[in-house]
């Protein structure tokens, strides 16, 4: 078992070639299930839909488990919002050959994972020169993304009857439509928990579409590296380096 646990920190932490392209490789595959959960999220669940469920969520357990066990404090992962974001994964496909499709708009939960992950960030950081640059734009929008996605789906699951022919086109309209507070008004959450959740949509929505655009246009940190110890992100108005506490001289546009 020690072994076995060896190769699976090499290959989730490590930092060689083929432990970081089995990373991207874990982002492919989280790629391709939010694909299929957004897909799926309306369709009456046969019996192969059911097991390719229960595969998929054997994987993200077998993902989740490896994680659990290596990690050095297992108390402080389980509780990140990321791994929340999988258990509530994990249990709703475990229980699909049981209820009904309304638990699947929490399947979309599972884009959390496409960011929010320390080594993730490190490798993208390293190997991409466009996330160096804009970090908390990308991290940012994606927080968005996955919002709408998981509130459209929401609303596709709960709301928008499943006669319709365009079922998810209208519920990603209407919760565009609501998160940017335009309200055309032709599709509509006539009931007391459409209305709430109308609500919802609007005072999350914004904040996060307000984060994003804080984070294009007046960002929180700036790029300058440090000359002692190459710590490339400061506070705008920092003076000395936080970590080495060398002197930074940070070129900023003035006051006039």
């Amino acid at each position: 078992m020690a072994k076995v646990k060896q190769t699976l920190k090499y290959l989730y932490i490590g930092r060689d070639p083929i432990s970081v392209w089995f990373r991207y490789g874990l982002i492919l595959f989280d790629l391709v299930t939010i694909v299929f959960f957004v897909a799926t999220a309306h369709v009456p669940h046969g019996p192969g839909l059911t097991v390719l469920s229960l595969f998929i969520g054997l994987l993200i357990l077998c993902d989740f488990s490896a994680r659990l066990w290596i990690s050095k404090d297992r108390w402080k992962l389980f509780f990140k919002v990321y791994t929340l974001a999988d258990l509530v994964v994990i249990i709703s496909l475990m229980l699909d050959p049981f209820v009904s499709g309304n638990l699947a708009f929490l399947r979309i939960l599972r884009a959390l994972r496409l960011i929010h992950s320390y080594h993730l960030l490190r490798d993208l950081r390293r190997d991409v020169e466009f996330f160096r640059t804009h970090e908390d734009a990308v991290i940012a929008a994606i927080n968005l993304l996955v919002f709408v996605f998981v509130t459209s789906t929401a609303v596709l699951v709960f709301f928008i009857p499943e006669d319709s022919q365009t079922a998810y086109i209208d519920a990603l309209y209407f919760t565009m439509a609501t998160l940017t507070t335009t309200g055309f008004g032709d599709i509509t959450l006539v009931t007391p928990g459409g209305k709430l959740f109308s609500v919802f949509i609007m005072v999350v929505g914004v904040a996060l579409f307000v984060r994003l655009a804080q984070a294009i246009f007046m960002p929180q940190k700036v790029r300058h590296k440090c000359p002692s110890c190459g710590l490339f992100r400061h506070d705008p108005d920092a003076v000395h380096c936080k970590h080495c506490g060398d002197v930074l001289k940070i070129e900023t546009g003035g006051v006039s």
